[in-house]
């Protein structure tokens, strides 16, 4: 069930719970696609199935049994283990869904998404920048340390050389 709030379709937060990482993407998964876009998963899939080569492999994902297996261990849905295929949507295949659904609400929707997947890019790249800035800061740290741990240590004295000549007998 999808809930209005106040003209924003939905909060950047439950959308956001919804993306998860498959082989290295970020991806949406049919199922939550359906429900924001308040349609039944096979409406969505079938108008995906019809309009194929609009969804390229890096648009669409056919999850394999075992990614089905291993996210049903994350989603919140008994129809998921069971399910015989499940799609999962790249950002670009979210543009795309927009045009192949043909509706209203699913073009509202889509901005919302969009508008939350670069939210999450950005906080992503906050994120890299400080852990950057972390890292120097922790070199510099280390290094400032053992400066002056070696500065503290006691020096052991050399035996001071005898000034003059030196008579052997």
């Amino acid at each position: 069930m999808v809930i209005v709030y106040n003209d924003k379709l939905i909060p950047t937060e439950v959308i956001s719970s919804k993306i998860y990482i498959i082989r290295g993407q970020k991806i949406m998964l049919d199922r939550d696609l359906a429900s924001l876009y308040d349609v039944e998963t096979r409406v969505l899939n079938q108008a995906v199935r019809r309009n194929l080569e609009s969804f390229p492999d890096d648009f669409l994902i056919s999850l394999n049994r075992e990614e089905i297996n291993n996210l049903s261990q994350i989603v919140i849905s008994s129809n998921l283990k069971h399910a015989p295929n499940v799609f999962a949507f790249t950002e670009h295949g979210i543009l795309m869904l927009s045009s192949v659904l043909k509706s209203k609400r699913a073009k509202l929707v889509n901005i919302q998404i969009m508008r939350t997947f670069v939210k999450l890019r950005q906080f992503l790249s906050t994120h890299e920048e400080m852990k950057l800035k972390l890292e120097e800061h922790d070199y510099k740290i280390t290094s400032l340390v053992e400066t002056v741990t070696q500065l503290l240590e006691p020096r052991l004295e050399e035996p001071k050389r005898k000034i003059g000549f030196i008579v052997k007998e």
